[in-house]
Parts: structure tokens; sequence; C-alpha cells
């Protein structure tokens, strides 16, 4: 197997995926941002931050891609080795990851209000964000595909504390608003959004280690989309659902007057200053909140 095929081959297949969610969460920007307009000036800018640097992530892997496979076409001295375009893959997804786990850990606190669950949700996160960062650093001092393991120390703490970050961010808010009716859909999103990046977290871990040849690239190189398009939907995830007061459910069909259900939604909630107030059918007071929501929403 030559220079290329071993591992170029995956950083290709993982190219295609990460330009596959990049597509998808421009989408969600898109709606994040017509939609959510009274949102925090702060959310707004925290969604814009995880935007670019997540452009920067795929501009960057794709050209390093293009000057493997096209300019240095037939060049195994160049294919062996990594440069300073590869390298910043690590370090751009550790910036992602980092963003969108601290954001996570503000809604643990805003629910929960318990300092040990934010110090240990904090804690990884940091941690692996600053082990991406080496990650970076040792590419640069090891850019040999074949010897990336002499460095596996760093990476396995990187992607060790992003899995149980993300296990704990889901299982501290699953656990929290699993009695709401009216958040089961967040919890759905959380959890698949929260488990996949665990899972291809830990999945990378596993191939890096068990293959030196580079095959774990496939899943390294979508992992940042993952978190971004999690902190997204999550955002979205909060309008465009109609209560049924009538029978105290959950109404599982996207009404087309998003834009009405949101604002209604951002005042019953108040901008999720506080995540116990999410929308309870046993609270009389955000019952008429959304018996208000309901009309708003008929024609």
């Amino acid at each position: 197997m030559g220079p290329a095929e071993v591992a170029h081959g995956p950083m290709l297949l993982g190219v295609v995926f990460n330009v596959l969610l990049y597509g998808i969460m421009i989408t969600q920007i898109y709606l994040y941002y017509t939609t959510y307009k009274r949102d925090r000036a702060w959310m707004k800018l925290l969604v814009l931050a995880v935007f670019v640097a997540d452009t920067i992530n795929t501009l960057f892997d794709i050209w390093y891609l293009y000057e493997s496979v096209i300019t240095h076409f037939d060049d195994p001295a160049f294919l062996v080795k990594a440069n300073w375009r590869f390298a910043t893959d690590p370090a751009t997804t550790g910036v992602i990851e980092l963003m969108v786990q601290l954001f996570f850990c503000w809604r643990i606190w805003a629910l929960t209000k318990n300092i040990f669950m934010i110090a240990a949700v904090g804690l990884l996160s940091i941690g692996g964000g600053i082990c991406a960062l080496l990650t970076t650093y040792e590419i640069t001092q090891i850019p040999e595909f074949v010897r990336f393991q002499e460095f596996k120390s760093v990476v396995i703490i990187w992607l060790v504390c992003a899995s149980t970050a993300d296990i704990l961010i889901t299982s501290i808010l699953v656990w929290y608003l699993s009695s709401d009716l009216m958040v089961d859909r967040i919890i759905r999103v959380t959890m698949q959004t929260g488990l996949l990046t665990s899972l291809l977290a830990t999945l990378d871990l596993i191939v890096y280690l068990a293959n030196p040849t580079g095959l774990h690239l496939m899943l390294n190189f979508p992992l940042c989309k993952l978190y971004s398009n999690s902190l997204i939907s999550s955002l979205n995830s909060r309008g465009g659902w109609r209560y049924d007061n009538s029978n105290n459910s959950v109404n599982r069909t996207l009404t087309d007057r998003q834009g009405a259900a949101s604002s209604a939604f951002d005042e019953v909630r108040s901008g999720w200053k506080d995540e116990k107030d999410l929308a309870s059918p046993r609270s009389p007071t955000k019952a008429s909140s959304f018996r208000s929501l309901q009309s708003r929403q008929e024609p």
C-alpha cells in the first residue's frame, strides 16, 4: 500500500463527511438567525464564532487534501508527512469542541446550579481543548503519519476528555429534564448529538490505537462538525412545536408558523435564563402561557 493510500484515502472520506456536515450546519445557522432574532447577543456571537472556526477548519482540510492529491501527485516524499495545514485540524476541532461543551456547561448551570457538575464538565472540556492544541504542536514536531502514535498519550487524553464530557452533558440534561413533556424534544436532540460526538470520539480513539497508518482520520475529520451541529440543533429545537393543552401532550408536528411560535417560546422561557422554567404542564402559570401560545399559532 502506497503512502497516499495509507493516510489520504481515509482522509478523503473524512473531508467528504466534513463538508457534508458543514452544509447542514450552514442551513441550521440560517434557520437560527432568521428564527431567533431575540436571542441574547452572546448566543449569536457564539454561533458566529463556531461558524468561523468551522469554516477555517473546512478550508484548511480541503487545502491540504488538494495539495496532497493534485499539486503533489506522485510525490511520495510529500505524502508521508503532514504540514501545518493538516496540523490546524486538531486545533480548530478542539476550539469548536470547547465552545460547544462550555455552552452546554452553562445550560447545566442554569438548570441545576450544581457547582460540582459544572466543575466536572468544565474541567473535562478545558482539558480536552488544551490536549487538542497540544496535538497540533506534536504534529508539527512529528509530521510522519506512521509515527503519530509516538504522541498517543496526548491524543488519548484529548479524546477521553471529549467523550466523557459529552456523556456527562447528555446524562445530566436527560436526568433533569426527563419529567417535562414540553422539552422532551430537547432531550432527544441532546441525547442524539451528545451520544454521537462521544461515540465518534471513542471510536476515533480505538482506531487510532489499533491502526498506526492514519485510518482514524476518516473519523477525526468530521468530529468538529458534529459538535457545531449539536450546538445549533439544540438552539433550533426550542421552537416550532405545538402544545396540546387538552390532553397535556406535545403534538409532534412542526408548525409552518415557526416565527410566531419561537417568539412566544422566547417570552415564556425568557431566553433560557432558567431551564427549570421550561414549559411544564403541571404549572398553572405556565399552562396559561402555553394556552396563549396555542392561540397565537392558530389562524
